[in-house]
């Protein structure tokens, strides 16, 4: 595994033995790190929190979960992303840890990195609570897409042959994002389906491509409530996975005009459509 004294890769090297084999072999797994995010407004810096992730786009990782939360309005609004300068740690400590600079009068947010842990039942959080959190901090109905449900069933392919360290290690989440020409743009990798997604949106952000109007984020696993917010929030149109969404997520798609479509295999998907209740 990797030593304290190099910044972490995306990819390791164990030892393994098959159960048929008296013969040890190596092979390559995914690289699992903590990411401490803290943001810097002024001469003030604090820890948003810390995430496990696969290392790679780190700087858009934190940019993108920067928007998703609501701690950015607009683009400009987001000043710089580096990593930590801090010459007493270790350059693998340094980089597992990215500062944000925005600007003073950015967004303050409640909401803290917990990719965990949810609040429990007595505290009386349910889903409709967190559609109307939306509301109140203004994300909009989003675009509705120029795919036909079968064009974007099919963008599940584009994720073939651009998924570099899941062909290497077979461990881990990717998302994509496809623009309103049905061309892909950016794919990332990593061991959490939502940090893949804030990694895209993230590039996107520093490429001053959001809103998203009209793009489509593809997604290699299920659509959780989580990876919806973060769509809607970057305006993204419509967003294809390959595993089953959850209700929270359905109900969250419905309301923002967001088109939702999974189980997507060889061209074929599921669209949900919103239920009148």
């Amino acid at each position: 595994m990797p030593s304290d004294e190099i910044a972490p890769s995306a990819i390791a090297k164990v030892k393994v033995q098959e159960t048929n084999s008296d013969n040890p072999t190596s092979d390559s797994v995914v690289v699992e790190e903590p990411l401490e995010i803290r943001i810097k407004r002024g001469n003030t810096e604090e820890q948003l929190g810390i995430t496990m992730r696969t290392p790679g786009a780190d700087l858009e990782l934190a940019a993108g979960f920067l928007w998703g939360e609501g701690f950015l309005k607009s683009a400009d609004e987001l000043i710089s992303v580096k990593v930590c300068g801090d010459k007493t740690l270790s350059p693998r400590q340094r980089a597992n840890v990215v500062i944000a600079e925005v600007a003073e009068n950015s967004a303050e947010s409640i909401r803290i990195l917990e990719r965990r842990f949810t609040i429990t039942s007595a505290c009386g959080v349910c889903g409709s609570t967190n559609i109307s959190d939306l509301h109140k901090r203004g994300v909009e109905t989003v675009t509705p897409t120029t795919h036909t449900h079968q064009e974007l069933a099919r963008m599940v392919s584009l994720l073939d042959g651009r998924q570099r360290i899941f062909e290497k290690t077979g461990g881990l989440h990717a998302a994509l994002l496809v623009d309103p020409a049905g061309e892909p743009q950016w794919v990332r990798e990593d061991v959490g389906r939502h940090n893949a997604v804030d990694k895209v949106i993230g590039a996107a952000l520093m490429a001053g491509t959001i809103p998203l109007r009209g793009w489509t984020l593809v997604v290699s696993g299920r659509i959780g409530y989580e990876l919806v917010q973060k769509s809607i929030c970057a305006g993204i149109s419509a967003i294809v996975g390959v595993s089953a969404p959850t209700s929270l997520a359905v109900d969250l798609a419905a309301e923002f005009g967001l088109t939702l479509l999974a189980f997507a295999r060889n061209g074929i998907a599921k669209v949900y459509l919103p239920t009148d209740l």
